[in-house]
């Protein structure tokens, strides 16, 4: 789906354009959630159920953007400013879906 050239021109490069649902989106809130860790390749696809030959192509992007960092054979989530917004999201999306959102039963 096209978007106008206003949103094109107005949209900040800085932008975390990273679609919920999809493997990278998986990896970075996997991450995120232990963002005092770090974790090799097969951790991560153990963790995140992401085929274990996607993970170090995901994670190979995700390095190029600068979003996560590694040494040796260990991953984590990168120092970046536009992960913020990221877990802030996540923490929005996330407490939406707990009891209290809903309040309690009135049975």
């Amino acid at each position: 789906m096209p978007i106008g050239i206003d949103a094109f021109d107005d949209e900040p490069e800085a932008a975390l354009d990273v679609a919920p649902g999809t493997q990278p989106y998986r990896v970075l809130a996997f991450l995120a959630e232990h963002d005092d860790q770090a974790f090799t390749q097969t951790e991560i696809h153990e963790e995140t159920g992401i085929k274990r030959g996607s993970v170090g192509a995901v994670l190979s992007r995700l390095e190029d953007c600068g979003l996560v960092r590694h040494r040796g054979r260990y991953w984590a989530i990168a120092e970046d400013e536009r992960l913020a917004s990221f877990a802030a999201q996540r923490a929005a999306s996330s407490a939406s879906t707990t009891d209290d959102y809903y309040g309690e039963d009135e049975a």
